[in-house]
């Protein structure tokens, strides 16, 4: 797989890395991603020792996967739509009431290589962590290249988490 520049045990030391941070904090996290297609989980897995942090997730790629994962976990907001702040937000945050978490990452966008039923087009997606820190990050490759775009993602996910966790010491 194409991972856009990124060697895979270069995403999995970045998940390294943060599984590590949540470890050494007794801490733990969950998932919820789209576009990026379990590539967050993946990268947290693929350590050994994962199930010290690691607490479970969901590849949420459909309206109707998110719907029966995660409805109903907190308020859906009115007129939420996939592949927003607001949809990656409302996917961490319901994630980490599902199974209890300190932290959670939600993901949601188009990785190509046509655009979303939204419009969106591909390369674009927002990924969301819920904790003691909560923050949102929009990312815009301009590549139509699908595999690298999963990744980037991914990256981007597991970036903002390793931040969050850096800030909310």
């Amino acid at each position: 797989m194409d991972s856009g520049g990124l060697a895979p045990a270069e995403l999995v030391a970045l998940g390294a890395r943060v599984g590590g941070l949540l470890r050494e904090r007794g801490e733990d996290v969950a998932v919820a991603e789209g576009a990026g297609g379990g590539l967050v989980s993946a990268a947290l897995l693929a350590v050994p020792g994962a199930s010290a942090y690691y607490r479970g997730g969901a590849v949420v790629y459909t309206l109707a996967a998110s719907r029966a994962f995660m409805a109903g976990a907190v308020e859906t907001p009115a007129g939420l739509r996939g592949a927003t702040e607001e949809f990656a937000l409302w996917l961490a945050r319901s994630v980490r009431v599902r199974l209890d978490t300190t932290w959670s990452l939600g993901e949601g966008g188009a990785a190509g290589p046509s655009g979303n039923p939204y419009g969106d087009p591909p390369g674009h997606a927002w990924v969301a962590v819920s904790g003691a820190v909560e923050r949102t990050r929009r990312i815009l490759t301009g590549s139509a290249d699908r595999t690298a775009n999963m990744a980037a993602f991914a990256v981007a996910g597991l970036t903002l988490l390793e931040e969050c966790l850096v800030a909310g010491r």
